[in-house]
């Protein structure tokens, strides 16, 4: 997470990095199932206030958290996503495109470079 050290917020590389490998893996599951597995994005957008990381894919599903079994080896991404994040949701852009997203708010002082 080069990106984070250069923009001066490397007190958030730990949870960014989770942040983004939970939400890079379930734009890759679904996008994995599509018959020409179209490619996955990611997106870091900072401000003086907040951090949002985006991951984009191409499923024409919806996103549909779920409450995984105290038992289940996975499903537990998004409920890690919103424990380090301030803010998370999702939004369909396009028929066959939707973005998931965190939003880290940035403490006073600590604005990226």
């Amino acid at each position: 997470m080069h990106v984070l050290h250069e923009w001066g917020l490397r007190h958030l590389a730990e949870d960014v990095a989770l942040i983004v490998s939970e939400l890079m893996t379930n734009a890759a599951d679904a996008s994995a199932v599509l018959p020409d597995r179209p490619p996955i994005t990611l997106r870091l957008l900072a401000s003086e206030k907040s951090l949002i990381i985006e991951a984009w894919d191409h499923s024409p599903l919806d996103l549909e958290p779920l409450e995984a079994d105290p038992d289940a080896e996975c499903g537990r991404g998004l409920t890690v996503v919103a424990a380090l994040s301030d803010r998370w949701g999702w939004e369909r852009t396009g028929h066959h495109r939707k973005v998931v997203w965190a939003e880290l708010a940035l403490r006073a002082g600590r604005s990226p470079a």
